[in-house]
């Protein structure tokens, strides 16, 4: 049995992509080359429609091209060298129990659980339409198929936990807070505040100052609230992509948010 992480760019979404394209390519051949419409108004339509139509264009090839970058049976497999590099910072204590926020299709909470046999580990998600594809029983379903044990997933809200004050041991999340409006320094601090004194957490997110503000004085926050060794990684730099990928991925300002409470 082998396990199915999906990919970060559902084929759904890129289903639809073309199917809008391709609707837009039909209007720009109906109402821009032909006689139906005249004067004024075949000008506004071919150029409105041929842009639609380029535009989709370009969007399909740019989630073709993500699609095959994550896809964790291509060459590049981009998403399990993330998943791999964020679990390789999560050390539990034996009966310990650490948390992954956002955890999709199970891949990063499943990897800590695997690197921690003698501790366990949650994944929570809400699992959303977005990401119709990924669910509780696919994760439990990936758990098993990897030969993991000691993991339990369940359907919680990232923007508030229902889990009291230090409650785990580590905390752990990948790509998720960029994708909820507010503030996202908010957010993070609300996964902290269940980790454990002593817990350590690893977070990884685009962390632009555009979705995040200013992230230096997050991390100076941290330190002067009484957490250790606080370190803002960035993975463009060739730890999990380059420079280049980042940009034309969408990525760019991608980090790894990494301390000790």
């Amino acid at each position: 049995m082998k396990p199915d992480y999906k990919n970060w760019m559902p084929q759904g979404m890129i289903r639809s992509a073309v199917l809008i394209t391709v609707i837009f390519l039909l209007l720009f051949v109906v109402f821009g080359l032909t006689g139906i419409v005249s004067g004024t108004g075949k000008t506004v339509l071919f150029i409105l429609f041929l842009l639609g139509t380029i535009i989709g264009l370009c969007v399909s090839v740019w989630m073709i091209l993500l699609h095959r970058a994550f896809s964790y049976d291509g060459k590049r497999q981009l998403s399990k060298q993330i998943i791999e590099g964020i679990a390789a910072y999560v050390k539990l204590p034996d009966g310990g129990e650490g948390l992954d926020v956002g955890c999709g299709s199970g891949a990063l909470a499943i990897a800590c659980a695997k690197r921690n046999p003698n501790a366990s580990f949650m994944g929570m998600d809400r699992w959303g339409r977005e990401y119709a594809s990924f669910n509780k029983p696919l994760c439990e379903s990936n758990a098993r198929a990897e030969g993991v044990s000691n993991i339990r997933f369940a359907r919680g809200d990232a923007a508030h936990l229902d889990f009291p004050d230090a409650r785990f041991d580590a905390v752990t999340s990948n790509y998720v807070y960029h994708n909820i409006s507010g503030d996202r320094q908010a957010l993070l601090l609300e996964t902290l505040r269940v980790l454990k004194k002593g817990g350590t957490f690893a977070i990884h997110d685009i962390f632009s100052k555009l979705k995040y503000g200013d992230m230096q004085a997050f991390v100076k926050k941290l330190r002067d609230l009484g957490y250790e060794s606080v370190r803002l990684i960035d993975t463009t730099n060739g730890k999990f992509m380059t420079k280049r990928e980042s940009a034309w991925m969408g990525l760019a300002g991608s980090a790894l948010l990494v301390g000790k409470k």
